[in-house]
């Protein structure tokens, strides 16, 4: 699954890259995916909007039994 998480996270990384920001997958912990928003990301107050919509959606599409997303 981890593999299968930091591929999907790679595919988002180049929008995030983009606009100054970058994220990295930390961990897995009870279905929930902990990742880093970094760069701008880190600042930007549309990142929470980013993760849900953006990333927690994609993952959750991809590997249903993952039941969220949150930034560490």
């Amino acid at each position: 699954m981890k593999e299968q998480i930091e591929e999907l996270i790679s595919r988002i990384r180049p929008s995030l890259q983009a606009d100054g920001g970058d994220i990295e997958f930390v961990s897995v912990e009870n279905n929930v995916v902990k990742v880093r928003l970094k760069g701008a990301c880190g600042s930007c107050p549309m990142s929470q909007m980013t993760l849900k919509n953006g990333v927690e959606a994609l993952i959750r599409q991809h590997i249903p039994e993952i039941t969220g997303v949150e930034a560490v």
